[in-house]
């Protein structure tokens, strides 16, 4: 098992199994790491859904890990704070009694944690949906990225909950994203390398070689170029922590604004003007939406599709990269 160290993002305690944790189960594994705590509060923590696998809920404490799983825990000192009701802003694109269709806006936390107390989607939720208090992690069962907005799902049920972890764990849950990247695309393609956390920096996560990460796979599609940028929209086969980020950097196009993995691609495009350099390569936040969720419902067994559109900031993104094509046409900036 390596290291624990803090992830500030999800708000989570983590550590990767090893190959001595292959096999074992979610709360054997659990009890070995926190030895101090009895089995029965480390049951409790993996029921009311405090314990993610790979960045997904994990509320069965039978569950087998397997080697390179990221095994998450929402810290001790956040219990305080994981009921409290606050009226946090957030669209609700769809409800009935057992789903609940969020746009999450960029910049909204998901879940409290020891860096992020309160002011999060989930204190949101408990306002809006008191019902859901009695639900693991408020029926939250996957998560987005601070600055990444987009549609999520979640449950109002236990039985839609329990559903909906085991279809996300089995990549029936259908996930797309629109995205931009840095350079010019010349077709879409598929990424498929697994990923892990960083041996340098702990924080991050990175392409790894075979057997030391989990799998993923990532297929992307051009959608619109730019003179130094493409737009893509892409498909979620696995869902790694920072699959798309990852990914993306990792073929040499990382994200427009991704503050982890796209820094040292900041670079000065010939011709641009003052607003293109303020709004493109000072864009604030990693240019990702979640776009499109379709999965099986719940209750019905029918399946249903969502869609979100594009918000303001990325609009106002693509506004800028287009004015510049029209002022420089045919200069297309290739690596």
């Amino acid at each position: 098992m390596s290291q624990e160290f803090y992830d500030e993002e999800n708000q989570e305690l983590v550590r990767t199994a090893g190959d001595e944790e292959h096999g074992r189960r979610l709360d054997q594994v659990l009890a070995s790491l926190y030895s101090d705590y009895s089995r029965s509060k480390i049951k409790k923590w993996i029921e009311e859904g405090r314990v993610t696998l790979d960045g997904r809920v994990c509320t069965v404490p039978r569950t087998l890990v397997e080697s390179g799983m990221e095994i998450g825990l929402t810290p001790e000192a956040a219990d305080d704070y994981l009921a409290e009701p606050q009226d946090i802003p957030f669209e609700t694109v769809y409800e009935d009694k057992d789903i609940i269709i969020i746009n999450k806006p960029a910049g909204l936390v998901v879940h409290p944690g020891a860096g992020v107390p309160d002011g999060t989607l989930m204190n949101g939720i408990l306002f809006r949906y008191p019902e859901n208090a009695h639900l693991p992690r408020a029926g939250i069962v996957h998560r987005l990225d601070r600055d990444t907005s987009g549609l999520m799902v979640v449950a109002r049920s236990e039985k839609a909950q329990n559903k909906l972890v085991k279809a996300i764990s089995k990549h029936e849950v259908v996930r797309e994203y629109e995205a931009v990247v840095v350079g010019v695309l010349t077709a879409g393609g598929t990424v498929d390398a697994p990923i892990g956390r960083s041996r340098t920096v702990r924080t991050m996560m990175a392409v790894v070689p075979e057997g030391m990460g989990r799998e993923a796979v990532t297929h992307y599609r051009v959608l619109e170029r730019f003179r130094a940028h493409t737009r893509i929209r892409v498909r979620l086969e696995t869902g790694r922590t920072h699959q798309i980020r990852v990914h993306m950097a990792h073929v040499n196009h990382p994200l427009v604004g991704d503050p982890l993995y796209g820094l040292r691609r900041k670079r000065y495009i010939k011709g641009a003007d003052e607003e293109f350099n303020r709004k493109v390569t000072g864009f604030p936040r990693q240019a990702l939406h979640a776009a499109k969720l379709m999965f099986i419902h719940p209750s019905t067994g029918l399946e249903v599709s969502f869609e979100s559109p594009i918000p303001d900031d990325l609009n106002e993104l693509y506004a800028v990269l287009r004015k510049d094509l029209s002022e420089h046409p045919g200069e297309y900036v290739y690596d």
